[in-house]
């Protein structure tokens, strides 16, 4: 690339508020995995458009996993004030498997009641940890997607054509 690195920084930022923001938020984090990936695609895809020439690959995995990493501390931030809610969601769920499954531990509850206490800084920064690497991970696959999808550029001076193919020879004539 000429020598010259392309700036990761900003795009991985604005990508990674993108999949923090929307893979935070409680029923749109459904589709947690897709707002990675989609996010390290508009990472790439930034990377790609201030660009002078084509990105890699390899490109696309560095400002994707960076995307990703941002992206678990935004999501990881904008988890907090949801964390009561849906942790009375899951609490929700296991009520109603235990309606109909009998095998469920006794003192199950009590990890909910467990979990409902002051805020822990220690737990918060172990999940942070993971989410990172996982958001990593999907990040650099999206990095690379969107790469594939826009991270090419077409040169400025055109290609001579390719010479036509040299035709069979034809056999002698008796």
């Amino acid at each position: 690339m000429n020598g010259q690195k392309p700036n990761y920084l900003t795009p991985a930022l604005i990508g990674g508020a993108i999949a923090g923001i929307l893979s935070g938020i409680p029923v749109l984090n459904c589709l947690c995995c897709l707002w990675i990936i989609g996010g390290a695609i508009v990472a790439a895809y930034l990377l790609g458009k201030d660009a002078q020439t084509s990105l890699t690959s390899g490109d696309g995995a560095i400002v994707g996993a960076f995307s990703g990493v941002f992206g678990a501390v935004v999501n990881s931030l904008v988890g907090i004030p949801f964390q009561a809610m849906n942790l009375a969601f899951a609490k929700r769920v296991f009520e109603r498997i235990a309606e109909y499954g009998q095998n469920m531990p006794s003192d199950w509850e009590t990890w909910f009641n467990r979990g409902a206490g002051p805020f822990s800084v220690a737990w918060f920064l172990f999940g942070l940890v993971i989410a990172a690497a996982i958001f990593a991970a999907l990040g650099a696959l999206g990095g690379i997607i969107g790469v594939a999808l826009f991270g090419k550029k077409t040169s400025g001076t055109p290609q001579a054509p390719l010479p036509p193919p040299p035709q069979p020879a034809t056999p002698p004539q008796p």
